[in-house]
């Protein structure tokens, strides 16, 4: 039995140009992708600072509570005054990719300094979003969470009139 060789011959230059083309052609059509970009991490700017405007106490002090509406309320013998002086929530403003899951965790209470002594506390309240939201504004746009308080005001020894003032944190966690 004879066993037949296969020869090969060169490819002339119209041939190794076909190849080429079709190669070309190839990979031109074909996507070729890696692994998918990293998400965009949020970024979250205060748009208005928390405020409980004026008020004045009583002997015993109480409670001076701003809702995530920017409705004010008092407990104890605190009585609201209207002064010129605005009250309003915290609002920032998150800006993130529409769908991103985001998770609000409030810090610990803080102690607010008054400009002529004393100290009173302030404890952050809820979210107008709740804890967690789904971010669905469409950059350029943003979404707005707007944050109140509860400001514990004691007596006027402990309390004197004057500004008070004092950092607290907000964590806003993507997922």
């Amino acid at each position: 039995m004879m066993k037949k060789l296969l020869k090969l011959r060169p490819l002339n230059l119209k041939s190794y140009l076909a190849v080429l083309g079709l190669l070309i052609l190839w990979c031109s059509c074909s996507t070729v992708s890696g692994q998918e970009k990293p998400p965009r991490p949020i970024s979250v700017l205060t748009a208005q600072n928390l405020s409980f405007g004026a008020f004045f106490h009583g002997v015993t002090g109480g409670t001076v509570i701003i809702d995530y509406d920017g409705i004010r309320s008092t407990t104890g013998d605190i009585i609201l005054a209207n002064l010129g002086y605005t009250f309003f929530p915290m609002i920032v403003e998150v800006d993130a990719e529409p769908g991103y899951l985001v998770h609000i965790m409030n810090g610990p209470d803080v102690s607010l300094s008054g400009s002529n002594g004393g100290s009173m506390i302030l404890h952050l309240g809820d979210a107008s979003t709740g804890n967690m939201f789904i971010c669905t504004a469409i950059p350029p746009g943003k979404t707005e969470v707007r944050i109140g308080g509860t400001l514990t005001v004691g007596n006027p020894g402990a309390n004197p009139a004057g500004s008070y003032s004092g950092s607290f944190q907000v964590t806003f966690i993507q997922e």
